[in-house]
């Protein structure tokens, strides 16, 4: 059963042959021709024999059956330009094929839109997917070794890491609060409007989080991405008094990127807060409520 092992268990076990065979000169990963490889040693009557780009429409993903075959494709869209992205796009794809391909065998079409209405069993399905990616492209050992959980950084430094692995700059930023002992607050917004935020444990557990859901939250208005209209790439970093963003002096680096209009605020607080017994609302692993994908 391909099912057995945990998302994070299938990471692990390929970092390790990467490891060995690479050693510390093994990333960025060429997850394709991981995939291959792998595959066809592993599972060599129903292994990836090919991954290509694809003029998809309304999707940017599939694991593709051949059929009469037993062997499976990657597709991943055309209109996908950053290297990053695509890069995230055929390791989530390899995630579905080890963990869900026999549950699914007729294949996974990943489409944004749809993704924020699946039921509970797909969003998990989903979300394992990005967990097997995000551990794979990413070792959180590795990245640790790179930026130290007790360690402060800005987008600038993330954007460097994000540059060793060849994934986004959010996807970078995610990983990083997965495990930093540091108090932040990733927010992403379009037009002047919150779309969703992740804050990291510490921060959670201090009451610094944003509820998103449904609810309508605009960016407060002297916000750096609010400030800085019209710029793209990386803004003037912004100390905000108490009140703007929290009851709290909040320390904020952004971006504003020319993909999707999207803005990323990186808001860091000290180390010190309030404590709270909270419990932070689940939100949508793979899409914005436009329907983009986040990684």
């Amino acid at each position: 059963m391909t099912r057995d092992k945990s998302p994070e268990r299938w990471a692990i076990d390929l970092s390790l042959v990467l490891k060995h065979v690479f050693g510390d000169d093994r990333f960025p990963i060429n997850v394709s021709l991981l995939a291959q490889e792998y595959t066809k040693q592993a599972f060599p009557a129903e292994r990836i024999t090919r991954v290509s780009e694809r003029e998809f429409e309304g999707f940017e993903g599939a694991l593709i059956p051949r059929p009469g075959t037993g062997e499976w494709g990657i597709g991943y869209s055309s209109s996908i330009t950053s290297p990053g992205r695509r890069n995230f796009t055929i390791a989530h794809e390899f995630g579905h094929y080890l963990l869900h391909r026999k549950k699914y065998p007729d294949g996974l079409e990943c489409k944004p839109e749809e993704m924020a209405v699946w039921d509970s069993e797909y969003n998990l399905v989903e979300a394992e997917a990005n967990r097997f990616a995000a551990s794979l492209l990413m070792p959180l050992d590795d990245f640790r070794s790179q930026i130290p959980a007790r360690e402060w950084v800005d987008l600038e430094g993330i954007g460097g890491v994000a540059d060793r692995y060849e994934v986004s700059l959010m996807a970078a930023t995610l990983r990083w609060l997965s495990y930093t002992e540091k108090r932040a607050v990733l927010v992403v917004s379009r037009d002047g409007f919150i779309l969703w935020a992740r804050s990291s444990e510490p921060a959670l557990r201090s009451g610094a989080y944003i509820r998103v859901a449904d609810n309508v939250i605009p960016v407060p208005e002297r916000a750096a991405c609010t400030s800085n209209v019209g710029s793209i790439g990386m803004v003037p970093k912004v100390d905000h008094p108490s009140g703007v963003w929290f009851r709290e002096p909040v320390v904020e680096h952004a971006l504003i990127s020319e993909r999707h209009d999207l803005s990323l605020s990186l808001l860091l607080l000290e180390n010190a807060g309030p404590r709270a017994e909270t419990e932070e609302e689940p939100i949508e692993d793979l899409v914005d409520r436009s329907g983009k994908l986040r990684w």
